[in-house]
């Protein structure tokens, strides 16, 4: 079987495709046009496009495919009615339920529809009982009008939307407790709560002793203990003092060899002078 498929010339853009194709000739010696659906974006995807595709592969020989096509035979005509019945009214039951939910459904239409009811009425004949009082003998048989009572459209509905609580997930979880035990003096003392004495407000003048009040501030809960950082920070100062010594004795020590220095210059040109004056009088 022969290949088809785009062809193009070099130009100055580049290759142009072209928008024919190759005639494909099947085993058989027929015409193939898959090619018509298989090119383009569909190069990349199979593509079932021949009637014997259709057929389920246990019912596909390697034998001629028409007579596997005829051997299915085409739908009758009743079959072609009934699924076509079926499926029109599967489409009508999704049209009426979009239909259904863009209705408006407020009180007041509802009401107004009703009303138009009104004009309409129902006339029913019966016998009245001759028992029941204010019974006519003239009239043996009745007839009376039933039309529907007029409704106001814009009338407020009677009824309420009422939600009901919503009932618990699950069963709650029993919480099982262990039986009371009696508690020792030990016991009852460690779960001693002071009462709150407050060390501002004292509205009643009430005499509070010290040790109530000490007891009452919780002085006495808090453990007292030296961090050891106070140890580091002694340590640092003690040794940033002994550094601000050092430096001090040796700024000293500069300072007094450049006065040492300076008073020998001072002699030494002092010497100097006296030298020159000697020889200037002799």
């Amino acid at each position: 079987a022969g290949g088809g498929g785009a062809a193009s010339t070099g130009g100055r853009g580049g290759p142009r495709p072209v928008s024919t194709l190759a005639v494909e000739v099947a085993e058989d010696g027929t015409v193939s046009y898959d090619a018509v659906v298989r090119g383009g974006s569909n190069a990349t995807r199979k593509v079932y496009a021949r009637p014997l595709d259709v057929v389920p592969a246990v019912h596909r020989p390697r034998a001629d495919p028409a007579k596997v096509l005829s051997a299915l035979g085409a739908p009758t005509r009743e079959e072609e009615d009934e699924a076509a019945a079926r499926t029109a009214l599967a489409l009508s039951k999704i049209v009426g339920a979009a239909v259904a939910a863009d209705r408006p459904t407020d009180t007041a239409i509802v009401n107004a529809a009703t009303s138009q009811k009104a004009s309409t009425s129902t006339w029913i004949k019966y016998t009245p009982d001759p028992e029941a009082p204010g019974y006519n003998p003239a009239a043996a048989t009745r007839m009376i009008q039933m039309v529907h009572a007029q409704v106001d459209p814009m009338e407020p509905p009677k009824h309420k939307h009422r939600k009901a609580p919503r009932g618990p997930a699950e069963d709650p979880v029993p919480l099982l407790h262990a039986p009371p035990v009696k508690l020792s003096r030990e016991e009852k003392a460690a779960w001693n709560v002071p009462a709150c004495v407050s060390n501002w407000k004292n509205s009643r003048g009430y005499t509070i002793p010290l040790d109530k009040r000490l007891a009452a501030d919780g002085r006495g809960l808090l453990e007292h203990s030296v961090s050891g950082n106070f140890a580091t920070l002694a340590e640092s100062l003690y040794v940033a003092e002994r550094g601000a010594r050092e430096e001090v004795r040796m700024r000293a020590d500069v300072a007094r060899r450049a006065a040492a220095g300076e008073r020998e210059r001072r002699e030494t040109e002092l010497r100097e002078l006296a030298g020159r004056a000697r020889a200037q009088r002799g």
